[in-house]
């Protein structure tokens, strides 16, 4: 099954190459896609913003060194609309889908998601302290203007401290989708070995597994609900140049809640530097990783060699024994 794919990180556009992948063969699917959202705050620069998608090799559809535009969040969904839809036919029925996503487009994506028939169970969240403040000032605006110098002063003390609507950005939305099941909860798992959630697992202080994570100490009472382990210094690598790259741990949470069979196989159609393979793969779970970035290839394969990464996620899983499949 998928031989061509299996346990492996691969080159290409993720809409060509999902169409290699078999119907209802995907346990799993947990991915990051590009959001197409630039940064706004003081050092914007639409050449350096051009020049730096381009060279990451996003949906060419999607203009490059755009800032604030409506029409983005309509291109993101028209976009989604057709990776979903390849990630339904590929799920096997009761199959989870969890797409990370920025809060501003969040609504385009759960509704990409659900309109190519998926079912919107819930929405996780990702809560950090750590982020810089996207909002932009006006004085370089204010500069260009034809007026004097002194009426130019008086409109930045007048303006100061007041920039463009962003604050700054402490979470991260995931949607959870998943495809509907084949007949019943109790059948669809013992036909397609999918579909149910893994209350064995624990958060923070032993708590029941929620819809909000936390990777970081905040405070003892978030702590106590909600902290998964902190993540290793060498889990990300040295040589790791993207962007965004998510707490192994946190993919392992996910994984480990909703992949029920021991050779489940987890599908991240934007694989990145590698996270969501690397947390299957140290579950003791198949994987398949696509992406269009080389670079990025490159690393995931690296990250996947170091098998001296590993995690303290396992003893958050007080039941440690594997299912049977059920007959």
């Amino acid at each position: 099954m998928n031989e061509k794919f299996l346990n492996k990180i691969v080159t290409g556009d993720a809409l060509k190459l999902l169409n290699d992948i078999e119907d209802g063969s995907i346990d799993l699917v947990l991915t990051d896609p590009p959001y197409f959202l630039d940064k706004l705050d003081n050092e914007w620069n639409q050449q350096k913003v051009s020049l730096r998608l381009k060279s990451q090799l996003v949906v060419k559809s999607l203009p490059a060194g755009m800032k604030f535009d409506r029409e983005q969040g309509k291109r993101f969904y028209e976009w989604y609309s057709l990776v979903s839809s390849q990630l339904f036919r590929v799920l096997k029925p009761g199959g989870f889908f969890f797409s990370f996503s920025s809060p501003r487009l969040y609504h385009r994506m759960a509704s990409a998601v659900d309109d190519a028939g998926f079912e919107v169970r819930d929405m996780f969240l990702w809560l950090y302290t750590q982020n810089q403040m996207k909002a932009m000032g006006l004085a370089h605006f204010i500069d260009k203007l034809r007026v004097s110098s002194a009426e130019k002063d008086v409109l930045k003390e007048e303006l100061r401290g007041w920039k463009t609507p962003q604050v700054k950005s402490c979470f991260e939305p995931i949607v959870m989708a998943q495809k509907p099941t084949d007949g019943t909860y109790l059948s669809n798992i013992q036909k397609h070995h999918v579909g149910l959630v893994n209350t064995n697992i624990r958060i923070g202080d032993g708590m029941f597994p929620s819809n909000v994570s936390i990777t970081e100490p905040i405070h003892k009472v978030l702590d106590r609900a909600f902290l998964l382990p902190k993540p290793s210094q060498e889990e990300r690598g040295v040589d790791n140049i993207h962007e965004t790259v998510k707490p192994l741990v946190l993919c392992q949470y996910i994984i480990a809640l909703t992949a029920f069979a021991k050779d489940a196989v987890v599908l991240d159609p934007f694989v990145g530097s590698g996270t969501t393979a690397l947390a299957a793969d140290r579950l003791g779970k198949q994987f398949i990783g696509l992406d269009i970035n080389k670079s990025y290839v490159e690393i995931a394969r690296r990250r996947l060699k170091k098998k001296e990464i590993v995690s303290s996620f396992a003893s958050f899983i007080p039941i440690t024994r594997q299912p049977q499949l059920l007959a």
